[in-house]
C-alpha cells in the first residue's frame, strides 16, 4: 500500500506540475492523492475513508490507478509532459470557451460579502500591469526567435524546416551539451518503447481488472448486508464501485431532456414571435418601403448572427486547433513559396499559417468587444435605473 500511495503521489504531482521529494511525509502524500483524485472527478468514498498513514487500501488504489489510466489518459499526459522539446513551439488554442452564462437578473444579487470597489480597481490595475509586462516579454521572445530563424535559414538538413531552433543553435555554440540532450532523447525513447509494449498488453490488464471489479462488488455487497443497520445512506449495489457514474449519467440524461424541451420551446417561441411580427408589419401600411427593407435587413442580419452562434455551440468542433505547434519560418516571396510548396505538402502534420490564426483571433476579438460593449450598455442602464430611485443623491459617472 505504501508503494502504491507513493506511485500515485509521484504521477499526480507530475501532472499538476509540482515538485516531489522522497522526504515528503506519507500523510502529506496520502492527502495530496485524495485531493487530486477528487479534483479529477474520482468520488469513490471508500478511498477517502482510507487511513492517512497509508497502511491499507492497495485494492482501492489499484482501482483508482485504473480509473486514471482509462478516464484521464495518464500515460499519454506523462509522455506529453516529459517530451524532449528540440524545436521552437508555441501553444495555440482555437477552442471556444464553453463557460456557463452567469448573468443575473436586475433584482438578483448572489454576492453576500460586500467588497470595496477601490480594492477591485487596484486588483484590476495590478492585473493589467502584469499582463502588459508578460505581453512585452512575449513580444521580445518572438523577436529573438525570428532573428535566430532568419540568421540560420537554409542551414538545416530538413528542407521542411530550413532553419535551426533555439536548442539546435545552442548545441552548435556549446557542443558539450550534446551528451545531455542525447541522454534525454534515449530516456524518451525507452519511455516510448515501454508505452508501445503496454499498448500490446493493455487488453490483458483490463480483463484482469474486470475480475477485480467483480470481487470488489461481491465484497461490497457483503459489507453492505452486514452494516446496513449501522451505516445509513449507503450507495446502491449497482453503483458500489462507481457511485459517480450513475449520478453523472442521470444528470446527463436530465440535461439532454431539458435541452430538447428548450429547443422545442425555442422553435415555438420563434414561430409565435415571427407571426406576431408579420401581423404588426401588415398593420403598419404607412411605413415607407425603403425604411422597412433596411430595418428588416438589419434584424435579419442580427438574427442570423445569433442563430450562427447557437449553431456553432451545438455543432461538434472538428477543426479546432489546440496544443503545441512548431514554429517554422516561411519566406514571403512567391518564388520561395512555390519552391517550398512541395516540401510543405510532405509534412506529417498539416501546416497552419500564423496569418490564418491571427485572422481567426481578430474575428473572435471583435465579437468579444461587441459583447463587452453590450454588457457595458446594460450595466449603464441598470445604474441609471438604480440612480433614479435614489432621492437627494447626485451620481456623477467616472
Amino acid at each position: 500500500s505504501l508503494d502504491f500511495w507513493r506511485l500515485l503521489y509521484v504521477l499526480l504531482k507530475q501532472i499538476h506540475g509540482g515538485r516531489w521529494t522522497e522526504s515528503d511525509a506519507i500523510g502529506a502524500q496520502v492527502g495530496f492523492v485524495k485531493w487530486a483524485l477528487w479534483y479529477h472527478g474520482y468520488g469513490r468514498p471508500q478511498l477517502q475513508r482510507l487511513p492517512a498513514d497509508g497502511s491499507t487500501g492497495s485494492q482501492e488504489l489499484l482501482l483508482a490507478f485504473s480509473w486514471l489510466l482509462h478516464s484521464l489518459g495518464l500515460l499519454e499526459l506523462l509522455l506529453a509532459r516529459n517530451r524532449v522539446q528540440t524545436g521552437d513551439e508555441v501553444s495555440v488554442c482555437m477552442c471556444e470557451d464553453e463557460l456557463p452564462n452567469l448573468q443575473e437578473g436586475p433584482g438578483e444579487d448572489r454576492c453576500e460579502d460586500r467588497v470595496d470597489v477601490r480594492y477591485l480597481q487596484w486588483l484590476n490595475g495590478r492585473l493589467r500591469l502584469q499582463w502588459c509586462s508578460l505581453h512585452t516579454q512575449h513580444q521580445e521572445q518572438c523577436k529573438l526567435l525570428h532573428k535566430i530563424h532568419l540568421f540560420t535559414s537554409g542551414s538545416h538538413m530538413d528542407q521542411n524546416l530550413g532553419h535551426f531552433s533555439v536548442t539546435e543553435t545552442d548545441l552548435i555554440r556549446h557542443p558539450e551539451n550534446y551528451n545531455q540532450l542525447l541522454q534525454l532523447l534515449e530516456s524518451e525513447t525507452l519511455q516510448l518503447e515501454a508505452f508501445l509494449e503496454w499498448k500490446q498488453l493493455e487488453p490483458v490488464y483490463w480483463q484482469w481488472m474486470e475480475t477485480v471489479l467483480d470481487d470488489m462488488a461481491e465484497e461490497g455487497n457483503m459489507c453492505e448486508h452486514h452494516d446496513a443497520d449501522v451505516e445509513e445512506g449507503r450507495l446502491p449495489e449497482a453503483t458500489s464501485c462507481f457511485p459517480w457514474a450513475t449520478k453523472l449519467a442521470g444528470q446527463m440524461d436530465r440535461l439532454s431532456r431539458d435541452l430538447v424541451a428548450l429547443q422545442e420551446q425555442l422553435h415555438q417561441l420563434v414561430a409565435q414571435q415571427k407571426a406576431a411580427w408579420w401581423r404588426k408589419v401588415a398593420a403598419r401600411e404607412e411605413l415607407q418601403k425603403e425604411r422597412f427593407c433596411a430595418t428588416a435587413g438589419k434584424i435579419q442580419e442580427s438574427v442570423e448572427l445569433k442563430l450562427r452562434g447557437l449553431t456553432s455551440l451545438r455543432a461538434p468542433k472538428a477543426n479546432e486547433l489546440h496544443g503545441p505547434c512548431r514554429l517554422v519560418l516561411r519566406s514571403k516571396h512567391p518564388a520561395s513559396r512555390r519552391a517550398s510548396g512541395g516540401s510543405v505538402s510532405r509534412e506529417a502534420a498539416p501546416a497552419v499559417r500564423a496569418a490564418e490564426v491571427s485572422r481567426e483571433l481578430q474575428v473572435r476579438e471583435a465579437s468579444l468587444q461587441r459583447e463587452l460593449q453590450q454588457l457595458r450598455d446594460e450595466s449603464r442602464r441598470r445604474l441609471e435605473e438604480i440612480a433614479e430611485g435614489l432621492e437627494g443623491v447626485i451620481c456623477i459617472s467616472p
